[in-house]
């Protein structure tokens, strides 16, 4: 069974920064790849940034402010979040997953941080 856990959401002012951490334990032999989304309420969840697969990528909100990478002898994947706006805020989740060359997929999810940017 795959766990993930994430760590290191909270409240920081617009313009700071927060570092995501999110620790993989059990088989994810299964997967190539390792995602953050972010969600609102009463909106659809948003694929933040994914790693593996051979490629990496951000949604166009949070290029250049964003930062994905991972440890594999960690098991653990990061988010660097810098210059952070309000419309940041929202419950980060991680996610382990394929990279198939066309898209992300994610097959096993995380419990979510929370992360609030005051203005």
């Amino acid at each position: 069974q795959v766990q993930l856990v994430e760590s290191g959401g909270g409240l920081v002012q617009a313009g700071g920064s927060l570092t995501l951490s999110c620790a993989a334990s059990g088989s994810i032999v299964s997967t190539n790849a390792m995602a953050w989304y972010r969600q609102v309420p009463g909106k659809q969840r948003e694929l933040v940034a994914f790693t593996g697969g051979g490629s990496t990528t951000y949604a166009d909100s949070v290029k250049g402010r964003f930062t994905i990478s991972g440890d594999r002898a960690k098991n653990t994947v990061y988010l660097q979040m810098n210059s952070l706006k309000p419309e940041d805020t929202a419950v980060y989740y991680c996610s382990a997953g394929v990279y198939n060359g066309a898209y992300y997929r994610g097959y096993y999810w995380g419990q979510g941080t929370q992360v609030t940017v005051s203005s």
